[in-house]
């Protein structure tokens, strides 16, 4: 027996990807959105969408696996961590009271990242949840260089911030998901 995983993807025509591009819900074989707002909310859409994809198929166990110590990251900690900086950004752009930490204190996102299934549960259900609360008030500015929130932060801004992070954490997902299974694509 050895640790190490044959490179394998579950696409049949085009194994060195993820998926059949048939079968790829980011797969945009039309016309490319129009003008900028639309294009920056297509490109965040596809990216929430492989990190979706990066965790489809495990269970809690596999999801809540660290990958090397110390580091606590795992896919389920970036699945809650990913529900955190949701609801950080819609703080952003109130001018109220910020809402509460989703998680508590520095790192608990990742921390009670643990192989339950109702944590996995309720972390999908709270990425959705502040998904959905930060499209909403960011929908409220379709102009993309209105000012919001107290630290009048542009909209176009907060957009490309919310490209950067899910972006860079599909990366890890990457690796993250190598590692349990040997998974690997595009």
């Amino acid at each position: 027996m050895t640790d190490q995983f044959a490179r394998w993807s579950q696409a049949t025509r085009y194994t060195d990807m993820w998926a059949d591009p048939d079968d790829d819900p980011r797969n945009n074989e039309g016309p490319s959105p129009d003008g900028e707002l639309a294009t920056l909310r297509d490109v965040l859409t596809n990216y929430r969408l492989t990190l979706r994809m990066k965790c489809e198929g495990l269970n809690a166990e596999q999801l809540a696996r660290r990958s090397v110590p110390p580091s606590t990251m795992s896919l389920l900690g970036l699945v809650r961590h990913l529900a955190r900086v949701e609801r950080d950004w819609r703080n952003w752009i109130s001018d109220g009271e910020p809402l509460p930490k989703l998680y508590g204190g520095r790192e608990a996102d990742f921390d009670g990242a643990v192989a339950e299934q109702a944590v996995v549960d309720a972390a999908y259900d709270d990425l959705e949840r502040e998904q959905a609360a930060a499209d909403a008030a960011l929908d409220q500015h379709p102009d993309l260089g209105t000012r919001v929130g107290k630290d009048g932060i542009a909209v176009r801004e907060l957009l490309v911030h919310r490209i950067d992070e899910y972006a860079r954490h599909c990366g890890h997902a990457d690796l993250l998901r190598e590692c349990i299974d040997g998974r690997v694509g595009q």
